[in-house]
């Protein structure tokens, strides 16, 4: 079967776009979960690789981005439910469309082009813009409640754990001597002056190797405290397992290190027997595989297409198919 897949009338092109639609095989009279729709360009590939009858459910917490992505599936009618709602009730979806089970689902995880590029969401330091960093905008808290309100020590935490910044502390108490703040370019120059001492006595890295503005790991902190993208992560996993047929094969993009540890570390898990220490004489963990690791070694952007999209840079594909008749999903 041919699942080539044309991208005329994309005007983003979505990250490993053909190795999605190699990882899931879209097929005719199939079911399909998008679970981080985006502007749909990954789920546009599915159904057109499933035509005529596949069937997509696709989800984003972002009515701007369902906006776009309903005018982007147009075309295909009703082989494309769309609904504001997280990945994490992805079996409650299913259940309202009378769908027991999915031959594929995708998540691509993280923030979008969409919210990237749009100044006000507050998710880039490029332009300045209130701190609000929301996936959901109807969601109750925002950046600027956690850089204004947080003690010390709980902001330098989150800084910490949630952007693995080595200069947390420093920065949790630049931000809290600059209270109150509210726009990103206040933010991003806060922690860009906590960082120029450091950098003007450090020569340039040897080999050109590439910098990133001071302020990055402050803001991917903030975003994933914000919409508790790792809590996310972790209760869709075994959501998502559940919701597949046996065959099925479930596959995610990750974009950082804690994202992909949470990922990796349970697909490795769900695709063993045993669990029991090695010099346990009789397993009583009872544990058995569920899943088959498509790729042992994440998958990620060729030369060819950083150089198009640098963003793509970070992306790492893991992909996993249900064993048959597993025997706790």
């Amino acid at each position: 079967m041919d699942n080539s897949t044309d991208l005329d009338g994309l005007p983003h092109r979505p990250v490993l776009y053909q190795e999605i639609i190699h990882a899931l095989q879209p097929s005719r009279g199939c079911f399909y979960i998008d679970g981080t729709l985006g502007a749909g360009g990954h789920a546009w590939g599915i159904l057109q690789a499933s035509s005529p009858d596949g069937l997509l459910l696709g989800l984003d917490v972002d009515t701007q981005a369902l906006e776009l992505a309903r005018q982007r599936l147009a075309p295909f009618g009703a082989r494309a439910v769309l609904v504001q709602a997280s990945y994490t009730t992805l079996r409650v979806q299913m259940e309202r469309l009378g769908w027991a089970a999915v031959d594929g689902i995708v998540l691509d995880l993280g923030l979008s082009s969409i919210q990237l590029d749009t100044a006000g969401r507050g998710f880039s330091f490029q332009a300045d813009a209130p701190l609000d960093m929301r996936f959901d905008l109807t969601g109750p808290l925002r950046a600027a409640d956690l850089v204004n309100e947080l003690p010390e020590d709980e902001l330098a935490r989150l800084l910490f754990d949630y952007g693995e910044e080595r200069r947390a502390r420093q920065i949790a108490q630049a931000i809290i001597r600059s209270r109150p703040i509210q726009t990103t370019g206040q933010l991003a120059e806060i922690v860009a002056r906590v960082s120029s001492k450091e950098r003007s006595s450090r020569s340039d890295q040897p080999g050109g190797r590439r910098r990133i503005h001071p302020a990055t790991r402050t803001f991917q902190a903030l975003r994933i405290a914000v919409n508790q993208e790792l809590k996310s992560v972790e209760v869709v996993l075994p959501e998502a397992v559940k919701a597949l047929k046996p065959g099925g094969r479930l596959a995610v993009i990750s974009f950082h290190s804690l994202e992909d540890r949470i990922v990796k570390q349970f697909f490795r898990r769900e695709s063993q027997g045993c669990l029991c220490p090695p010099r346990q004489p009789v397993c009583t963990c009872e544990h058995t595989a569920a899943l088959m690791e498509v790729n042992r070694r994440p998958i990620q952007p060729g030369p060819s297409e950083i150089e198009q999209n640098p963003r793509s840079r970070s992306a790492k594909l893991r992909v996993v198919e249900k064993l048959p008749q597993p025997t706790r999903y």
